[in-house]
């Protein structure tokens, strides 16, 4: 992704928000939404945008897809994750493939990783 201005970070994470790929969908209509801690989708920290975040437990959950695991995807999501860890936020990633065909290990992962304990109705 290339380096942008606020206000054009700001539009395109609008825009991200509005076409979330199927596994974002899934992950925070199926789960995440309904969290008791607050989640931000598409949020922008620094020059970045990231698909969801924890701020009170500095975590950023990523999901990825096929791009991440290319060399230039992965020298990128290197720089990222060394900008966010100096603002002292965690990157988590999983891969859509995990969401597809493990999605409650994502998601005990994640209450773990949170700290949080779902109650069942």
């Amino acid at each position: 992704m290339h380096r942008m201005n606020d206000h054009r970070l700001t539009k395109y994470a609008q825009k991200l928000r509005r076409e979330m790929t199927k596994e974002e969908r899934k992950l925070w209509y199926d789960f995440l939404k309904g969290l008791p801690v607050a989640i931000h989708r598409q949020k922008v920290i620094g020059s970045y945008i990231v698909d969801f975040y924890c701020a009170s437990k500095k975590l950023v959950i990523e999901l990825d897809g096929a791009q991440h695991y290319e060399d230039q995807g992965m020298a990128y999501d290197r720089e990222r994750e060394l900008a966010l860890g100096k603002l002292g936020i965690t990157v988590i990633r999983y891969s859509n493939a995990d969401v597809n065909g493990n999605f409650e290990g994502v998601c005990g992962d994640l209450l773990r990783r949170l700290g949080v304990s779902v109650m069942e109705e």
